[in-house]
This record gives structure tokens, sequence and C-alpha cells, in this order.
């Protein structure tokens, strides 16, 4: 493990906190030093709101609450997600179940006023007074960063937060390594002139965790180690490199789903966020999720092997490298075309 993530002399505490599950249903590990555990397992909000534009709102629903009654406990969203649309049906899914979600949508704002509207808007749409984890969606332009505490976006997360509205703060983003590392640097020079801030942290960061990114731009390598020397906890996504309904990797026949899932799942992450648009996504991810244990690294080396020569190239994680794979209200913000092509 510690040989395939950089950075890492010895085994991370995070795969050894996780618990087995048996009071859960699908083991917890802890969001990095919050003290809050999630489900190791996350379900996706933008494919739960394809899921519902495509199968019907009771048949999205149903996948939502059978995934929190298997354990599946921590739930992802953002203001963004189908124009509002996965918010608002993900509402409806949490109506009398609110307690038992550990519930984290974005914030796609990085000015003060636009920051807290789109909390209102969350806020309304989910029917909750309160988000658990409140993250900086898509930081995937090299000033993303500066925009988020220059323009007021932070100060805005932190009144959510002494207000009782958002419990935790993180960012997102799935273009960069760098950019990653320059929100954390960003927050550290921020704390200097912040003597109430001296100690805050930032709760998450999310990132691509999969076996591509293990060659191109790498997250894992680059990322993760900074993240857990802070005490950051990290959330996976595109585990399977998306790009696809069945995800790149599958599709071209390099690895299976469940391989990338446990591949991931291996990593010392607290959570892996799984798109799940059918009762039978739910069911395979929850299998490999159950029982958890993760992948030693001579199964780890050859699943990376295996991968290497398509992944190099970056030939299927265009959301590193195109602008396609960015938000259209994103590419709006910076003044980009809102319709871009690969």
């Amino acid at each position: 493990m510690c040989q395939i993530v950089r950075g890492c002399k010895q085994p991370p505490t995070v795969l050894a906190a996780q618990d087995d599950g048996s009071k859960t249903g699908i083991p917890t590990r802890p969001l990095g030093k919050t003290g809050v555990r999630v489900s190791i397992i996350c379900l996706g909000g933008w494919h739960i709101g394809r899921a519902g534009k495509e199968s019907g709102e009771d048949d999205a629903i149903q996948i939502m609450h059978r995934a929190l009654d298997d354990g599946v406990t921590f739930w992802d969203n953002a203001w963004d997600y189908h124009d509002g649309y996965a918010e608002e049906l993900m509402g409806k899914a949490l109506k009398g179940r609110r307690d038992r979600v550990i519930l984290m949508t974005k914030n796609c704002e990085r000015d003060y006023e636009g920051s807290k509207k789109n909390l209102d808007d969350s806020l309304r749409r989910l029917g909750t007074d309160r988000i658990d984890l409140w993250q900086f969606h898509e930081m995937v332009y090299d000033n993303d960063p500066d925009w988020v505490f220059e323009k007021g976006g932070f100060k805005a997360a932190m009144e959510a937060v002494k207000a009782g509205k958002v419990r935790f703060v993180g960012f997102t983003g799935h273009k960069d390594p760098l950019i990653h590392l320059k929100m954390l640097a960003r927050l550290e020079e921020f704390r200097k002139h912040a003597t109430d801030l001296k100690d805050y942290e930032w709760a998450s960061a999310q990132m691509p965790i999969n076996l591509m990114d293990a060659h191109y731009r790498s997250f894992q390598k680059q990322v993760v180690p900074e993240c857990l020397k802070r005490g950051v906890g990290v959330i996976g996504m595109k585990g399977l490199a998306g790009g696809h309904p069945k995800g790149r990797i599958p599709e071209k026949g390099l690895a299976t789903a469940v391989e990338c899932r446990r591949f991931a799942l291996s990593l010392p992450i607290a959570s892996l966020v799984c798109g799940m648009i059918s009762m039978k996504d739910l069911e395979q991810d929850v299998g490999v999720a159950r029982n958890f244990k993760p992948l030693n690294e001579s199964d780890q080396s050859a699943l990376l092997a295996r991968v290497r020569d398509q992944a190099t190239d970056g030939r299927h994680e265009l959301f590193k490298s195109s602008k396609a794979y960015d938000g259209p209200h994103h590419r709006k913000q910076h003044g980009f075309d809102v319709e871009v092509s690969a």
C-alpha cells in the first residue's frame, strides 16, 4: 500500500480505522479529523438525478431508500446537478430519513453573495436546515483557489458553519492535482491572517481515484499524501474513469467495475462516490463494500500494470485535460463557451 501511495511511511490509519460494518451493514471510515464516520461507498447525486429522469422518480427514490437500508449513509449532491433537480429529488427521498444520512452537497459559486444563495437554494431543495459537508465544487481552473478566498466564498462558508447551517467544509475537483495542492496551501496562507481559524483545516478533498489516475496527473500520488498529513478526509470519485455509462475502464475491457471499486477502496480514502442509476448498480457496489478487505500490494500492482499502456497518455481521463467535462456553470463562470467538445 505505502509503495503505491507516494509519501506514505506507515500503513494509512484511515484503512486501519475501518470497522467491519457489522452494526451498519457497510464498513465505515473516519472523514479526516471531523470525528464523523462515513460509509465507504457514497451515493452519487448526479447519477441519481439521471435515474430520476430516465426511470422515473419513484424508481430513483426506491434506490435511495434501499441504499440507506443497506448501509449507504453518505449521500452526495451539488447545487448544479441537473439544474437543481438532483437535489430536489434527493430531498423527497430524505423526508423522514434525514437524521440517518451524512448529507453532502456542493457550492458552485466563488463569491460571497453567490455562495450564500447556493446554500439557501440547496437547503430548500433538500428539505433540510443543515448540510453536513458543503464542498466548493469543481476547483478545475488555476485561479479557482484564489477566487474562493478573494471573492468571499470562504467567508460565506465560515459564516454558514457559525450559523449551524453547515457542519464541515471541503472542496472538489477533477482537473489537476496542482489545483488541489493550491487549495490546501491557500487555506494555510489564509490562516496566518485569521486568528480565529488558527487550527482550521479543510474537512475533505474530493478527487478522481481510479486505476488510470495512478499513471497520469495522479491525485492518489500527489494529493492523497498531503491530505493524510493534514488530516483532510479524501473522497474518491470517477472510480470507473467516467465518460461512458459503464465507465471507461470497464467499457474498454481493461478491468471490471468490481475490480475498479476494490482498487479504489484499497487506497486510504474515507469514501468512494459511486454512480448508481439502477438497483443492479446498487447491489453490485454494496456487494463490494460489505465485509470489504483491501487488496494486497501484489494484486494492486497487477491491476496497475494491466492498464498502464492505455493510462499513461490520459486518453481515458479527458476530464483532466479537456474543458468538455467541466460543468457548464463553471465554464460560463470563467468566460468560456458553455458547449465545449472533447
